[in-house]
């Protein structure tokens, strides 16, 4: 068997930069094993499987090379960025996901790919973790949690940028990944993401993450639009709006590759 397979860079409009993520888009489910095993062969951040339904909307799972996860930005910004570059004369997708439900995603006349989600705004925890604590060479400011990760709340870009962390206490904390995140020089906010229990080292641009990252900052410094920089070796950029209960996160991409792989 034949499966078509892109490979796109999310978050940018750069190649070889943002996050890269492939899209398989099959007539029904693959096998969960099989589709565990395409992800490793990948080894990208996440591999992305979709279906579509009767109604033209598409189911969508996504796996990294270590495990199923509940909910990915940037491989449904290229998911959708594959079906529009397939469907030109189509602006607007509905994706639906178990952990996250509908998704509408919007191509804009600026080149933007806009996805609407829910609003994942973290809380501070009843504990911190001293895994949390020995995980992070810099000691953060402030300490919060939502359904995805720890957010570890920094006063300077700096320290975002040179921190650095223990991956065997940092897997302590599964099912939670963690976040670090301080306010922006030349962006309102900037970030990295640390997923060694879910994903790898260190994911290059984490779209899911924003759902909660942009209603925190926004409540920070009194905007509902912000502009985001995940501060990566790699790096993207994401245009985030807050409502009440969604957060519209948009970005850019890039086509890398086109093919086929053999099961």
């Amino acid at each position: 068997m034949k499966l078509r397979i892109n490979i796109v860079d999310a978050f940018t409009e750069e190649r070889f930069k943002g996050n890269s993520a492939a899209v398989i888009i099959s007539e029904k489910w693959l096998p969960e094993a099989l589709m565990q095993s395409i992800a490793i062969e990948n080894n990208l951040s996440e591999t992305a499987y979709l279906v579509k339904a009767d109604d033209d909307s598409y189911a969508i799972r996504w796996f990294s090379p270590i495990t199923e996860i509940d909910f990915c930005g940037h491989a449904t910004l290229a998911s959708a960025s594959v079906i529009f570059s397939d469907n030109p004369e189509i602006t607007e997708i509905i994706f639906s996901a178990k952990a996250v439900g509908k998704m509408i995603i919007t191509k804009k006349d600026d080149g933007y790919i806009q996805m609407n989600f829910p609003n994942r705004k973290p809380h501070v925890p009843e504990n911190i973790p001293v895994e949390l604590l020995n995980g992070l060479s810099i000691k953060p400011s402030e300490v919060l949690l939502n359904e995805q990760a720890y957010f570890a709340v920094y006063e300077h870009e700096s320290d975002v940028r040179n921190v650095t962390q223990s991956k065997e206490d940092l897997q302590q904390l599964a099912p939670y990944d963690v976040v670090v995140t301080a306010p922006g020089k030349e962006y309102d906010f900037v970030s990295r993401y640390f997923w060694p229990a879910n994903g790898g080292d260190e994911d290059p641009v984490t779209g899911s993450i924003h759902t909660g990252l942009a209603p925190y900052w926004a409540e920070q410094l009194g905007k509902k639009q912000l502009l985001a920089y995940q501060a990566s070796k790699r790096g993207g950029v994401l245009s985030c709006r807050v409502t009440e209960d969604r957060v519209y996160i948009s970005g850019k991409a890039v086509h890398y590759l086109e093919g086929f792989i053999n099961i």
